[in-house]
């Protein structure tokens, strides 16, 4: 039989034989140790998967024997074992960090869950630590992080044009890190000692983000006091990021052209020509190229920034990268809290994994932050996660309500009935919320509310 792990039991007493006749039975390879002295060193010897000890020994106690292990490595596992067992006791062994606490006596299915949770526990643990590790290693392109194929293409074109001149049009849902990928094409580009300057394109007005861009003289409009050179010529001999490129009016699109073409920007309120050279990496979250066939964006503005097409996929598209940005965020977070969290329980983790995530990296970001400052264990579980995440994945599961907890049956019975009501009262009333609200008795943002807790658009 192959062994499921190494286990070192510390008791002195009669009852020793019968519990290592047990987990041999298991299938666990047993070392003995009788002396309570002698636990720490054989611990360090052996290094076993996990301890059982008694509480309860001449010399060293139970509590004594799992502070000396701890000592040598926090992340032991100790059960202690004892036929004198008390609340007191038992509070005081978790808090002195025991696993589990058994009392005596105990039959042998008790102790074979006991001991499967146990090991079950380390191997979530090896394995959120391994997740960690990747982080510093292959799977991730400066402050990128990835490890599915689109997400290696991505990290491979970038490679490729990051030291070219070309400009970059990035193309992906809000959210997808579009910014992550023009600041990693700046650093491994040879511009990467120049200025890299960002703009958001869709939080300014027309004028306003003309003269952001271009400049203006003193005098040029109401308020402009003094002469001030724009985001161009601050980029020059570096790289100018265009957030949102596709929400600027046809009007500074024309403008945009000629600074392409010309290498030189105009100040408002100037005659004067300026000399820049930047790189123009610019990103949308539209399909510019129906923009362009609509006339709401140029044609010829469109080839001048789309040189090469730099699409990112989005976070539901990327099979694995969600735990691994899970785990990272939960680092990030975790080590800025006091909060020992370190780790996702299987349960969250397939909850994370099952949701679609409108918000893509950004709002797993969010939800991981909300996870740590809610989590009251070292393991983040599904009760520390958003609500419309539990609910969703849980009603699109192939898992059958009664196979969970009374509490989360009703939970997702209730739910899905709840989202049900509501997409056939939309129906009913043709999508207008008001007769909705009037008919179910409730107010409209009452409605509201759900519709957005369900993911419910009025198409």
């Amino acid at each position: 039989m192959q062994k499921l792990g190494r286990v070192l039991v510390i008791d002195d007493g009669v009852d020793m034989a019968e519990n290592c006749k047990l987990l041999t039975r298991f299938g666990y390879e047993v070392v003995t140790e009788a002396e309570s002295g002698k636990a720490a060193a054989q611990y360090e010897r052996e290094r076993p998967d996990l301890v059982f000890t008694d509480l309860r020994m001449p010399g060293l106690d139970g509590l004594t024997v799992l502070q000396a292990i701890r000592a040598i490595d926090p992340e032991a596992t100790v059960i202690l074992i004892t036929a004198f067992a008390t609340i007191e006791t038992a509070v005081e062994a978790i808090k002195e960090g025991a696993f589990d606490y058994l009392p005596k006596p105990f039959s042998a299915d008790q102790l074979r869950v006991c001991v499967q949770r146990a090991m079950d526990q380390r191997r979530l643990r090896a394995e959120n630590r391994r997740l960690l590790e990747q982080l510093t290693e292959t799977h991730r392109f400066d402050n990128i992080i990835g490890r599915s194929l689109p997400m290696l293409q991505v990290f491979e074109t970038i490679k490729k044009v990051a030291k070219s001149e070309a400009n970059i049009l990035v193309i992906g849902e809000t959210g997808t890190g579009k910014e992550l990928i023009a600041r990693s094409l700046h650093a491994n580009s040879r511009r990467a000692a120049g200025p890299f300057i960002p703009v958001d394109c869709v939080s300014l007005p027309e004028n306003l983000l003309e003269s952001e861009l271009f400049g203006h003289e003193k005098g040029a409009f109401t308020g402009a006091q003094a002469t001030r050179p724009g985001l161009f010529e601050f980029a020059s001999g570096g790289t100018i990021f265009l957030d949102e490129v596709g929400d600027i009016s046809l009007n500074l699109q024309a403008k945009l052209l000629r600074v392409l073409q010309e290498r030189q920007v105009r100040r408002v309120g100037s005659n004067r020509m300026i000399e820049v050279d930047v790189r123009v990496i610019s990103a949308t979250n539209h399909d510019l190229a129906q923009a362009v066939g609509r006339g709401g964006f140029r044609e010829d503005l469109y080839y001048r920034l789309n040189v090469i097409s730099l699409p990112l996929p989005p976070l539901r598209d990327r099979a694995g990268d969600i735990q691994l940005i899970a785990h990272h965020y939960l680092a990030k977070y975790a080590a800025g809290s006091e909060k020992e969290v370190k780790g996702v329980t299987p349960e969250a983790m397939r909850l994370l994994e099952a949701h679609h995530w409108p918000g893509n990296v950004r709002e797993l970001q969010n939800v991981m932050e909300r996870a740590v400052v809610l989590a009251e264990h070292e393991l983040i579980g599904p009760q520390d996660l958003p609500e419309q995440i539990r609910i969703k994945a849980e009603a699109a599961s192939p898992v059958s309500p009664n196979e969970l907890p009374l509490k989360r049956a009703k939970e997702v019975w209730a739910g899905s009935f709840e989202r049900d009501y509501l997409i056939q009262l939309l129906k009913r009333h043709d999508g207008n919320i008001s007769q909705a609200a009037k008919a179910a008795c409730v107010d409209r943002k009452t409605v509201h509310r759900l519709m957005k807790k369900y993911g419910i658009k009025l198409s």
